[in-house]
């Protein structure tokens, strides 16, 4: 049973409809009590970091998800959800979950450090592909790395380790588009957005036995 945390932030129309079409079994809840029964959870995730942690924390949802990857359940994060996993952001100047080490920055802060004269528009926003890295993980088992994801996001992860990246995408820099480490993957992208290459990330995540 896939568990989907609803803390009044999420991209939860997207995400029910891809995971209607896998017949997949799943339960949405804005309680936690409601998921703890679940086998996997989908932390999905759209708009600022700082409402999005005033959301986890009004719903007891930021002890719940740390409680739930210390205990090594598999959990993945899209876009918002995949980026407060990490330790603080500049949205908001705010610190989130912390349940991986890093940050999470704008942009043009990071072509900025990078001495980057970038030109392109922020949001990042629209189809982009990826490069597998690292080993890549094995919920891209089956896509075609040619394949194009859909992307909306102006903040990109900093992981304080680059060996947890799985997947970048070029906008200007390397973006981290996925990270995974133990029980825990992120997807900068949205795959319940990204077509058929998309459900098949979903899909096996769903049929994954870890």
């Amino acid at each position: 049973m896939v568990g989907i945390v609803d803390y009044n932030a999420g991209n939860i129309k997207s995400v029910e409809r891809a995971l209607g079409f896998l017949k997949a079994d799943y339960v949405l809840s804005k309680n936690p009590a409601d998921l703890e029964k679940c086998d996997r959870l989908i932390f999905p995730g759209v708009g600022e970091a700082k409402y999005a942690m005033e959301q986890l924390k009004l719903t007891g949802f930021d002890t719940f998800l740390r409680d739930w990857a210390q205990a090594g359940k598999p959990l993945v994060g899209i876009c918002l959800g995949s980026q407060i996993i990490f330790e603080h952001s500049e949205e908001g100047d705010v610190d989130c979950l912390g349940l991986l080490k890093g940050t999470i920055r704008h942009f043009e802060s990071v072509w900025k450090d990078s001495e980057i004269a970038s030109n392109l528009k922020v949001p990042h926003m629209g189809w982009n592909n990826l490069e597998y890295v690292n080993g890549s993980t094995p919920l891209f088992d089956g896509v075609d790395p040619k394949s194009d994801f859909y992307f909306v996001h102006s903040y990109l992860i900093q992981p304080s380790d680059s060996s947890i990246v799985k997947a970048y995408a070029d906008y200007g820099c390397k973006v981290p588009a996925c990270v995974s480490s133990g029980s825990i993957t992120a997807f900068q992208f949205h795959p319940e957005k990204s077509g058929r290459a998309g459900l098949r990330i979903l899909e096996n995540y769903i049929k994954s036995t870890d």
